[in-house]
């Protein structure tokens, strides 16, 4: 169980979103991958906030993730990414305490002089994520809360669902101004890396089964198809 980023969004009248805080835990991602998948985190939680109705819940599944969003009448949005045991009712009642200790600390009055997130000043997501890290906590405190109406949740299969007509993830990542170009490869190389998974866990099979040399390729396609026989 794993609750992997807590973000808050700010959505103002003209649908325009700005990143207020974040705070990720990212040590179950490799070192060197894991500047490239906060700013997908940041970048997918932008989005979701762009497409969500002023007030809704909505859940998006893709792939083992799971991204919780929570806009409010007010325009401020918690979103949180989850791995598939993280529990829907904690993850919004987590939204909703989230939210209510930003406002708390930080007034709908300076709201429009943040820019980014170093000019705000709210130093409570870290803390916030790592309290509500164990679902078992988590859940002993929702029952003090009153439940989330699971049919006011508008659930979606895949990112790709809450895209308007015509757009393309891709090119959506292409154009954003929030991504590094390493980002950017990082992306198009992971989604090519899905597409011929299968024929890389054949590869990683055979490499140790046989014990062929990593850099033998004529070997390597032989013993592959041997063994795919």
């Amino acid at each position: 169980m794993k609750l992997y980023s807590v973000l808050v969004f700010h959505k103002d009248s003209t649908g325009k979103v700005k990143a207020m805080k974040s705070a990720f835990d990212l040590t179950s991602f490799s070192f060197f991958q894991r500047g490239s998948v906060q700013e997908f985190m940041t970048f997918t939680g932008k989005l979701l906030v762009e497409r969500s109705a002023v007030p809704s819940r909505s859940c998006v599944k893709e792939n083992e993730y799971f991204c919780y969003t929570y806009v409010r009448p007010d325009g401020l949005a918690g979103v949180c990414i989850s791995d598939s045991e993280y529990q829907r009712r904690v993850a919004f009642t987590m939204l909703n305490r989230v939210l209510d200790d930003f406002v708390s600390k930080v007034a709908p009055v300076q709201w429009p002089s943040i820019k980014t997130e170093k000019d705000c000043m709210y130093t409570g997501l870290p803390e916030l994520l790592t309290k509500w890290q164990n679902p078992r906590e988590a859940d002993a405190m929702t029952r003090v809360q009153e439940e989330v109406e699971e049919t006011k949740i508008v659930l979606h299969n895949i990112i790709q669902s809450v895209l308007e007509r015509g757009e393309k993830l891709d090119d959506l990542v292409a154009a954003s101004e929030g991504l590094s170009n390493q980002s950017k490869l990082f992306y198009t190389q992971a989604r090519k890396m899905n597409k011929c998974c299968s024929w890389i866990n054949l590869c990683c099979v055979v490499i140790f089964r046989q014990g062929l040399p990593l850099l033998c390729p004529t070997a390597l396609f032989r013993a592959i198809r041997r063994y795919a026989k």
